[in-house]
């Protein structure tokens, strides 16, 4: 597999190594990113998949945390959002075709980890909207990992039930009127981040980290994405239905929730954990949906359970 060299707008945290940033094509044509960062005599290598708005840029604190504890890390620019191509002429609008698509782009983040010579065991860490991604790339078999951490994983939508019937209504009515690429209703262009308050935001309880999300926007414009398309909306729930009517893999696995979440499911992430042989819900107390740019306190318990977990099952 061809690999050219892409920018990477972050510096090394202290203590970790330098990242870099490769484009990659997928099957289907399209041109997606991935930064990488390894450590001198890594134990293994973890597959980050993002969220939805999200960008390789954003984990790059995560990956030095993953790297003292021995671990490289690889995150992706999924279609549609980060520096990859986008869906839409409006660049600002997430979009998908097929949920299902996003299988194209792991299978060539799987094929890049390779030709890149990554040191194994691998490793998975879906959030959010990579957490549905990553779920079915493991009941699939799309990816080679021996354990297994979700954070915040949309495994569900947080919705009220009158925006729920509005939200499977309203993408079908688009469809006819040829209008499914359009924002979905209450959403906006522009990133969460950059117009939202630091105060009640849903994402964390940390002004640093939801300041360095503004700030990273802010230099880097490009990277930034807005409300998700009616159809990305539409896709996106039928993608977490299907998948709730299926069984667990057998994999280890520890899935983190804060207890303030108010993105995804918190429903659908107990329910899914129940099931999971071996698996662990973890609710966190006084968080919010990004529990890896929480409080200090968070991240460290968090990243060391995480370590513990990798270190266990390899």
């Amino acid at each position: 597999m061809q690999l050219d060299a892409a920018p990477l707008y972050a510096e090394p945290a202290p203590g970790a190594p330098a990242g870099a940033a490769y484009w990659l094509q997928t099957e289907d044509g399209l041109r997606i990113r991935i930064g990488v960062w390894q450590p001198e005599q890594a134990q293994g290598t973890v597959l980050l998949f993002p969220g939805r708005t999200e960008y390789v840029e954003k984990y790059n604190d995560a990956a030095a945390e993953l790297a003292r504890r021995g671990f490289a890390t690889v995150s992706i620019d999924w279609r549609g959002q980060g520096l990859a191509d986008r869906m839409l002429d409006d660049r600002r609008v997430g979009h998908i075709v097929d949920f299902v698509d996003y299988q194209a782009d792991v299978a060539a983040v799987v094929q890049a980890v390779d030709t890149l010579g990554l040191p194994r065991p691998f490793h998975l860490i879906g959030h959010s909207m990579g957490g549905a991604i990553g779920l079915r790339a493991v009941m699939d078999g799309n990816v080679d990992v021996v354990s297994s951490v979700f954070t915040g994983p949309m495994w569900g939508i947080s919705l009220m039930p009158p925006v729920r019937l509005a939200a499977w209504v309203l993408p079908k009515a688009a469809r006819l009127i040829g209008q499914e690429h359009r924002l979905t209703p209450g959403t906006r262009p522009e990133n969460y981040v950059e117009f939202g308050d630091f105060d009640d935001n849903t994402l964390t309880s940390d002004r640093a980290m939801f300041d360095l999300m503004r700030v990273q926007l802010e230099r880097q414009p490009d990277l930034s994405l807005g409300g998700p398309s009616l159809h990305w909306l539409r896709e996106a729930l039928d993608e977490t239905d299907t998948l709730s009517q299926r069984p667990s893999p057998d994999l280890p696995c520890i899935c983190f929730v804060g207890d303030n979440e108010r993105i995804v499911d918190i429903p659908r992430a107990r329910d899914r954990m129940r099931r999971w042989p071996g698996g662990e819900l973890e609710m966190l107390p006084g968080c919010e949906h990004e529990v890896m740019m929480e409080t200090p306190q968070t991240r460290q318990h968090v990243y060391d359970r995480m370590a513990d977990l990798f270190r266990s099952a390899s």
